[in-house]
């Protein structure tokens, strides 16, 4: 599916999360939102610290409201009814181009500027290398997800394998922990995931990570970032960006905050560092 129809069904999407929200800020309310690239339960979790402290920073209340779309985030930057959200790499880009450059990327993760992807099998699996992959069947997490389908597949067709060509099948989880889950079901013969979520998973002895294995890891790119909407007040995109550059896992009131995000620092980013992702989304005819 193309962008340009993708970006139709995103308003319908939006319609739905978002339609209790006025279209303009509501007065002293921050209104936050994340793709869905884990359960909507673990997304609040992590979340919830970070929000009271934003709380702090700004003197603004602070709403977040999960969706189950990814466009649905792309089309309420574009619409006003949100003001922040945390993007993938791909979904900054679908958001630059749906907002013609108006929503701008804030700050990053040091960890977002090596990130890479974790193709997994199950842990009996004979398979070596990727290759060995082919004639199995593949599941991706969600078709807008940077490190769950757009970059590994780019990587994948880089060394010659074409996912609709070489995989018996290609299913889509629609999460990093779903392609866990569907690895370790038997749902998918392999699978792909950002590799925080896979260390987050190993970390927590999560038992579908338990029953499958690491095959291979991308090479670096650039992914997640903090995005403000277009228009947002110049003060208030300030006091954000400072809030989350203050942030410093040595204080103890802030460490949960960080190990929740899983991030070391935050780093201010820029437009440009996606570029790269937007060549492979025309490359993979994602984007016109």
């Amino acid at each position: 599916m193309t962008f340009s129809r993708r970006a139709t069904l995103a308003a319908l999407f939006a319609t739905a999360a978002f339609g209790t929200l006025p279209a303009q800020a509501q007065t002293g309310t921050l209104r936050v939102s994340a793709i869905p690239d884990e359960a909507p339960t673990e997304l609040q979790r992590k979340f919830a610290p970070l929000g009271e402290y934003l709380k702090q920073q700004t003197g603004m209340n602070v709403q977040f409201t999960p969706v189950t779309d990814y466009a649905a985030v792309v089309e309420g930057l574009a619409t006003n009814k949100i003001d922040l959200a945390w993007l993938g790499g791909f979904t900054y880009v679908q958001a630059k181009i749906r907002t013609n450059g108006g929503a701008k990327p804030i700050v990053q993760r040091a960890e977002d500027e090596v990130f890479t992807s974790k193709f997994i099998v199950p842990a009996d699996s004979t398979a070596k290398t990727l290759a060995d992959l082919k004639g199995k069947t593949f599941a991706f997490g969600a078709p807008s997800s940077t490190s769950g389908s757009l970059m590994p597949r780019f990587f994948l067709l880089k060394d010659g394998i074409n996912p609709e060509k070489d995989f018996k099948t290609v299913a889509y989880s629609g999460a990093h922990d779903a392609t866990v889950a569907f690895v370790a079901a038997g749902r998918a013969e392999a699978g792909v995931l950002n590799a925080s979520v896979w260390d987050k998973l190993v970390e927590a002895k999560n038992p579908n990570a338990a029953k499958v294995r690491v095959l291979a890891t991308t090479p670096t790119y650039y992914d997640y970032n903090w995005t403000v909407r277009p228009g947002l007040d110049p003060a208030l995109t300030k006091k954000l960006t400072d809030a989350f550059l203050q942030l410093d896992p040595t204080k103890p009131e802030q460490k949960e905050i960080m190990q929740l995000q899983r991030a070391s620092k935050f780093v201010p980013t820029q437009s440009s560092n996606y570029d790269g992702i937007e060549a492979a989304g025309k490359s993979a005819g994602l984007i016109k």
